[in-house]
């Protein structure tokens, strides 16, 4: 009886035993399988996002002077600019929205100096049209004027006033030494890539290398690349959805319409002038980021032009005796409707 009693014993662990084995050589299979993927669930990273490399544009131009892209550093040195600035996308949106605030200025202007509007790009690659832009050198302004270079061309530099940071005289100032470039260059392109470089400098290589224009110089990196990113921005900015750039209008930056003031005597305190008109001293240094102190001495009794908002009740802020009908006059300054009270003097 006992005997019988172990052999069924043997017979059940035996059994028990096959059962844990076939389990385990089944899990090893299982899980040394390749794992099953759901393709709804995989990374769609490569099925929405594609880097393209970019068609170099046919017949481009600056200024109407063709550039030569048959030559291979041509079309390449072309090539990087329009990667870089097509795909470094927030940069090239902010310009694109600034574009629309600035170029209704810069363009008349140009136009009435007699500059192409091509001109009108170079401004964007010297500052990226921010008003109170200063380079490490102490070129200030959307055009990047140096302070010596800002007076050789009319413009009032000093402690209260820097005209680099007036957009319709320092636009005209640049206008200025492009034509006089010009006159020595007979080349626009050149032109261009002396403001970077310097006139002298550009002579000296145009010199040194027995060349004729700016694409057969080999000049260094900054001024190397300079005009072709000008040239890239030219035809990113005058077609963006071409480039992938898709900005609705009602997210450009708008023209701030204005109106002007006058005031040929001294301001005493900015901040409390500000007051006078009702809005806040930021708003009024933002608009005239030319007045560099909270003070306008004025000693010499110039005439400056004060922009203001030009929802501003200017009118109701000035005595009676102090404005006539015959004071109020449009300003030569196009988009803007603005109200200009001649000798005012307000301390």
């Amino acid at each position: 009886m006992k005997r019988k009693n172990t052999t069924g014993y043997i017979k059940v662990l035996s059994i028990s035993t096959s059962i844990i084995a076939i389990y385990i050589v089944t899990q090893l299979f299982t899980f040394s399988a390749e794992p099953i993927i759901i393709v709804d669930q995989a990374p769609s990273f490569n099925k929405d996002y594609s880097i393209f490399s970019l068609k170099i544009p046919e017949n481009i131009n600056f200024a109407g002077e063709k550039v030569p892209v048959e030559k291979h550093w041509v079309k390449e040195s072309l090539d990087r600019e329009l990667l870089v600035n097509t795909y470094w996308q927030s940069q090239t949106v902010l310009f694109v929205k600034r574009c629309n605030r600035y170029f209704p200025i810069i363009e008349p202007i140009l136009k009435e100096q007699g500059v192409p509007d091509d001109f009108k790009y170079l401004a964007v690659i010297e500052s990226g049209l921010m008003p109170r832009s200063v380079s490490p050198a102490g070129a200030a302004g959307i055009w990047q004027f140096m302070k010596a270079t800002g007076i050789e061309y009319g413009l009032e530099i000093n402690n209260e006033v820097d005209e680099r940071y007036h957009l319709e005289k320092a636009t005209v100032a640049a206008c200025k030494y492009f034509k006089k470039s010009y006159a020595k260059y007979e080349n626009w392109t050149l032109v261009a890539a002396s403001y970077n470089a310097g006139k002298s400098g550009i002579s000296k290589q145009l010199n040194r290398q027995q060349a004729s224009n700016y694409y057969n110089l080999l000049l260094g990196e900054e001024t190397g690349r300079y005009v072709y990113r000008i040239i890239a921005l030219k035809e990113i900015l005058s077609e963006p959805k071409a480039y992938g750039f898709h900005v609705d209008s009602e997210d450009l930056y708008p023209v701030i319409e204005t109106q002007n003031i006058q005031v040929d005597s001294t301001i005493s305190n900015i901040a409390g002038f500000s007051k006078e008109f009702n809005i806040s001293y930021k708003e009024l240094k933002d608009l005239n980021p030319w007045l560099r102190d909270n003070k306008l001495t004025n000693s010499r009794k110039r005439t400056y032009s004060i922009q203001l908002p030009a929802n501003t009740a200017m009118l109701e802020k000035i005595e009676p005796n102090q404005i006539t009908k015959e004071n109020i006059k449009p300003s030569s300054i196009s988009k803007n409707v603005p109200l200009q009270t001649k000798g005012l003097s307000i301390n």
